[in-house]
């Protein structure tokens, strides 16, 4: 006799069973995939950022910080197992006009074998994931405003209590812009990063622990914890952001390839930090973009010398000696 029991115990093998070929063919769910790119659109977006509890004790936590502004984000790539997201921020500039300004980016690899990671001031290496870390798991690297990387993490989607979610493991990081230029006590974060879909968008939440050297060790000065919102809004100049990839993302899908090769070649990379471009090499990756979008300069000229500073020993050359 079938009883109800047998039937739910049937119905959860099958599932059970019906997943098995997608995950051991090592392909992704469509659930996955759908949550990924759900963040591409147009957002109004907030940034709140605040220190919380100090663990030095001469150290006074900062006023929280708030800001906020538009940001377009776009799906450059999907390969099934890797999808690449641009985000471009749009402001009014002096003239009342929208200026873009490209923001950071964020790569999604599917059971990824190694993934660029933060080792120290000015550098990023290639790190191998381990076999059971990497199942079912996606990378997230997120690269600087001229695709030089920033930082990397490996986590799994997960569907729980309600909330399309992803988190990263314990990853450490460079300063941010907005600590960098106060030239704090604190030289590097380590962090965890979370992704979670929300009813009008999405929010990108960090735990930050600012760190930094005290008697030769390594010493947590303060939490932190940021929460960036991006609500779905598109009453602003959502096509000035378009224009602006349209006629620059050649060149910088020409910069993505050169600083892969570069990374793939050293197993890493060096590039010297600046406060406020993050690395040395911002200005002039980002000032040839702009170049190109005022047609300035033609797109083979501008690779050629993106391409050439990448390749070269100028990127890890210390400010001082500059």
């Amino acid at each position: 006799m079938t009883t109800r029991r047998t039937c739910l115990a049937l119905t959860a093998a099958f599932a059970v069973t019906y997943a098995l070929p997608a995950a051991a063919a090592g392909k992704p769910s469509a659930e996955d995939r759908a949550s990924i790119l759900a963040m591409a659109g147009d957002y109004k977006v907030r940034f709140d950022m605040r220190e919380t509890v100090p663990f030095v004790g001469d150290y006074k936590p900062l006023e929280p910080k708030r800001s906020g502004g538009y940001e377009s984000v776009r799906g450059i790539e999907d390969r099934g197992d890797f999808i690449s997201l641009q985000h471009m921020l749009v402001v009014d500039g002096e003239d009342k006009k929208p200026v873009v300004v490209k923001h950071w980016r964020q790569d999604w690899t599917f059971q990824p074998a190694k993934v660029v990671v933060y080792e120290s001031a000015g550098r990023w290496v290639l790190k191998a994931v381990p076999a059971a870390q990497r199942k079912g798991a996606w990378s997230q690297t997120v690269w600087q405003t001229d695709d030089s990387p920033r930082y990397g993490g490996v986590g799994k989607w997960v569907y729980d209590h309600g909330v399309a979610r992803w988190q990263s493991d314990e990853t450490l990081r460079p300063l941010a812009r907005r600590d960098a230029v106060r030239h704090p006590i604190y030289t590097w974060y380590v962090g965890v990063n979370r992704h979670a879909l929300t009813p009008t968008g999405w929010v990108h939440e960090q735990d930050n622990a600012k760190v930094g050297e005290r008697d030769g060790k390594p010493v947590t000065y303060v939490h932190e914890v940021v929460v960036n919102t991006y609500d779905r809004f598109n009453g602003y100049p959502v096509a000035a952001a378009d224009d602006y990839w349209a006629k620059t993302k050649g060149y910088w899908a020409d910069v993505r390839t050169a600083w892969d090769a570069a990374i793939a070649r050293d197993g890493g990379v060096r590039v010297t930090e600046e406060a406020q471009a993050g690395s040395v090499t911002g200005p002039k990756l980002m000032g040839l973009a702009d170049e190109i979008a005022e047609g300035k300069i033609e797109v083979a000229k501008a690779t050629a010398e993106a391409k050439a500073l990448i390749a070269g020993a100028e990127k890890a050359r210390p400010l001082a000696s500059r």
